[in-house]
């Protein structure tokens, strides 16, 4: 006679029992973690944590690169090539070298037909091209702009404090054309 074997009641308390242990034990690990991943960062010296998590808000430290002992004016300039609208949100900021600064650029295709375009920067005086320092900028990329859409477009920056002390003003423009063969004929003008 062949005899199955079956668990008792005593082995399933068992087994309820061990998987009890086993459950508290990883909550316990994993609210111990957060903790433990703060003594270490403490310890080593890294600080990845956010500002909220650290327990509040705290004052940004100060930049020390910005040179707080003069002022530059950026003046901007935006110059299309082509059926669209394109302007600088403002007409200049004054800021100090190493302060950083934020601009929008406003785009329109006023054509009947998509197209693909990109901006070229260009500087004045030309000494100040090497200081003029983009972060973030439109003219990195070409963009596809639909028939009657607008967009706005940052370019983040900053003026280098090496900047020679006899310059005040820089012009920083842009030329916004097409570039060709980036988007299909428009429909009906194929030959």
């Amino acid at each position: 006679m062949v005899r199955k074997w079956l668990p008792s009641r005593r082995d399933d308390r068992q087994m309820v029992v061990k998987l009890l242990v086993v459950t508290a034990a990883m909550f316990a690990f994993g609210y111990a973690l957060v903790p433990l991943y703060r003594h270490i960062c403490d310890a080593l010296g890294i600080n990845v944590l956010s500002l909220a998590e650290q327990g509040g808000r705290r004052e940004r430290p100060a930049n020390t690169q910005v040179d707080t002992s003069r002022r530059v004016t950026v003046e901007f300039d935006a110059n299309a090539r082509g059926p669209w609208d394109f302007k600088p949100a403002v007409a200049s900021v004054e800021l100090h070298p190493g302060e950083l600064a934020t601009v929008m650029y406003e785009f329109r295709n006023r054509q009947p037909h998509a197209m693909a375009a990109q901006a070229v920067p260009s500087y004045a005086p030309h000494q100040a091209a090497p200081h003029f320092n983009k972060l973030e900028c439109f003219c990195f990329n070409e963009y596809l702009l639909q028939p009657g859409e607008a967009k706005q477009w940052p370019v983040v920056f900053y003026i280098d404090p090496k900047l020679p002390r006899d310059v005040t003003t820089i012009t920083l423009s842009y030329t916004f054309f097409e570039v060709g063969g980036k988007v299909p004929t428009p429909p009906g003008a194929r030959s």
